[in-house]
């Protein structure tokens, strides 16, 4: 078996064609071996490749010239203007032993989260990657597959440890921006980040308010000062809790050229894929290993790939596809707000933060429609489809997604009446799922929400779909159907329609849809759009989506939405919480309760009758290719141990 030796030193400029948009890909050291040598069956071990790859753009380039501001950053002397990608590669030591998928994450906020799901590593593992037990179940090693993560965000954000992308300032250009700040603490003074410096003290206006809703106050005791580092001290007055929405107006000062982020994730990714020179590290003997490419953004990367497809990015600079399948999971129908003057692609519009920044605005679903309230006429895959460059596309969102990020837009027109999907488009809601969870987590309480933490994982049934989107992409095995709340199906409704639990609090809020004009700072909502939301049963359980054994076999009632606790901006949405009331043990203990929901006693009459439920769930999943053999199996065998649930123990 060969092995592709790699130098640890630059690799040099490149200037032939094939490259593209990469001129230099430079080792930042010596591979290494990963995860502590540990080998994947017939795969083997693994490698670690780290280093910085930067591209050249030609502004005038129609597929550049949708970047915002390119024509006014600094070029080099070649009139390119040049950014530089952290590159981080893991890949099989031989990799012959691979099975030729690359599978790219836009890292999140600069963190590589794709195991956390895809292996159910743990919270720190996952981010770490270096230790054996960092691979946590390893499917993704076990498969041959060769990860890799390409920095995009060019702001503050990803902070010194994070991958980011390294983006030209245009220096002298001044103009409004805005920060809002939601400390969810009582330090005081509090510690806030610019994204731009401030050009001009005098027009810094800053305001609280308790709520979204209600208006802008500057009372007695809200002060500021501005410290080094683009960094302001907030002083917090009597009388607002730890929600409290703080908001900066300002003049700002030398924006960046956040768009780049789009193009250097497309460039890096074309080289690995196509790339036959040693400068590639995937590369044998004068071509790329790639047989297939695969991308995975998770939130707020699951809302970049939704703007990458929107703005045209996955065709080359040479008139090809990039990706052959994107997996964007949990984006919900928001993408982001990064390709704009004073962009901030760190912000996440929900129900309590950040909903004034136009990350979610139209158009909202992939097949192209008209908006209702401009008359403007688009969709997420106009541009690729212009160019023939569409990918498979997976969406999967959980159910918080149709409570906290306006999810039904996906599947909905802008005016709430279903559409199709397109035929290279799927998506999968997890029915009862929270925004995000680990694998390890279990139902506990966060003083923050005011239901215990809803401790639902999406590793299982997304392995199944990665499985079904390799297949799809590689030999046109057409994929499991959507699945997914939907006006036409009588399953995605109008109202909420959640039923009295006992322990369940009342749900009076969730993020809205607004228009907004953005030529006012802060901006101005001048309309909205409607949000449909799931359709539950007597237990409260959503009724369409991919329902996993927990919910078809339940024990508790699992939503995709939490309310905040008093002190925390009390009745507004928990960012990316769900909750989980669980049914009562006993018929006696409901009835003592006036819990209208079925007791586990009376549901299931013995352990026996519980696991055959799930086991039927499990097998009939398995059968539908939403669950794998290995999944389907540990699903049964944590219901045999009472451990499926993830509840506290009573």
């Amino acid at each position: 078996m060969k092995h592709v030796l790699l130098s640890a030193v630059a690799l040099g400029a490149i200037s032939h064609a094939a490259m593209a948009e990469v001129v230099r890909f430079e080792l930042t050291g010596p591979p290494r071996p990963a995860l502590e040598g540990r080998s994947f069956g017939a795969v083997g071990p693994y490698v670690e490749i780290r280093a910085r790859a930067t591209i050249a753009l030609d502004p005038a380039d129609p597929r550049n010239a949708v970047i915002a501001d390119i024509d006014r950053a600094p070029r080099n002397a070649q009139g390119r203007v040049e950014a530089t990608a952290d590159v981080i590669i893991l890949r099989p030591a031989d990799l012959s032993r691979g099975n030729g998928t690359l599978m790219v994450e836009p890292p999140n906020r600069g963190r590589r989260i794709v195991t956390q799901v895809l292996n159910d590593s743990s919270a720190a593992g996952t981010t770490r990657l270096e230790q054996a037990a960092d691979a946590g179940n390893a499917w993704t090693f076990r498969q041959g597959m060769t990860l890799a993560w390409v920095g995009w965000q060019g702001d503050s954000t990803p902070g010194p440890q994070g991958m980011k992308v390294q983006v030209p300032r245009i220096a002298g250009i001044t103009g409004p921006s805005r920060e809002e700040f939601v400390f969810d603490n009582t330090t005081n003074p509090a510690i806030g980040t610019l994204t731009y410096p401030v050009a001009d003290p005098a027009s810094i206006v800053l305001t609280v308010r308790a709520r979204q809703e209600d208006a802008r106050q500057t009372p007695a005791g809200l002060a500021y000062r501005l410290l080094d580092g683009d960094r302001i001290e907030i002083t917090r007055p009597a009388g607002f809790d730890a929600g409290a929405i703080y908001e900066m107006t300002y003049t700002a000062r030398d924006p960046l050229v956040l768009g780049m982020g789009f193009s250097a994730f497309r460039d890096v990714t074309a080289f690995l894929r196509r790339e036959g020179s040693d400068a590639n590290p995937l590369a044998v003997n004068g071509r790329s290993t790639v047989t297939a490419t695969m991308g995975m953004g998770i939130s707020q990367s699951g809302r970049f790939l939704r703007d990458y497809l929107h703005l045209g990015f996955n065709e080359d600079t040479r008139g090809r596809p990039v990706f052959d399948g994107l997996v964007a999971h949990i984006p919900g129908s928001r993408r982001t707000f990064m390709n704009t003057r004073w962009a901030q692609p760190g912000r996440n519009p929900s129900d309590h933060t950040d909903r004034l920044y136009a990350a979610d605005q139209f158009p909202f679903t992939y097949a192209t429609t008209t908006d209702p309230l401009t008359g403007a006429r688009d969709g997420l895959l106009r541009r690729c489809r212009i160019s023939n460059t569409c990918p498979r596309v997976f969406q999967t969102d959980t159910e918080f997604e149709f409570w906290g990020a306006r999810g039904s837009l996906t599947y909905t027109d802008a005016a709430g009446r279903h559409v199709d999907l397109p035929p290279e488009v799927r998506g999968y809601m997890m029915t009862g799922h929270p925004h995000y969870a680990v694998a390890q987590a279990v139902a506990n309480r966060n003083p923050m929400c005011q239901m215990p933490m809803n401790p639902l994982q999406a590793g299982a049934p997304t392995r199944a779909l990665v499985v079904a989107l390799e297949a799809w992409v590689r030999e046109g095995a057409e994929p499991p159907a959507s699945r997914v709340p939907m006006v036409a199906h009588g399953t995605l409704v109008a109202t909420p329609d959640n039923p009295a639990i006992p322990g369940m609090p009342r749900l009076t809020s969730w993020t809205p849809a607004p228009l907004l004009d953005t030529s006012k700072n802060p901006p101005a909502v001048v309309g909205s759009y409607p949000i449909l939301f799931p359709r539950v049963d007597a237990d409260g359980n959503a009724i369409g989506g991919l329902r996993m054994p927990v919910i078809e076999a339940p024990r508790a009632t699992y939503t995709g939405w939490n309310p905040r606790a008093a002190g925390f901006g009390e009745g507004a949405l928990c960012t990316n919480q769900g909750g989980v009331i669980a049914f009562a043990a006993t018929r006696a203990e409901r009835q003592a309760a006036n819990d209208p929901r079925l007791s586990i006693e009376e549901r299931w009459p013995n352990q026996a009758a519980y696991v055959a439920a799930v086991r039927a769930s499990a097998e009939r999943l398995q059968a539908e290719r939403l669950l794998l053999a290995e999944d389907a199996q540990a699903i049964v065998a944590a219901a045999e141990a009472n451990t499926l649930a993830r509840l506290p123990a009573r």
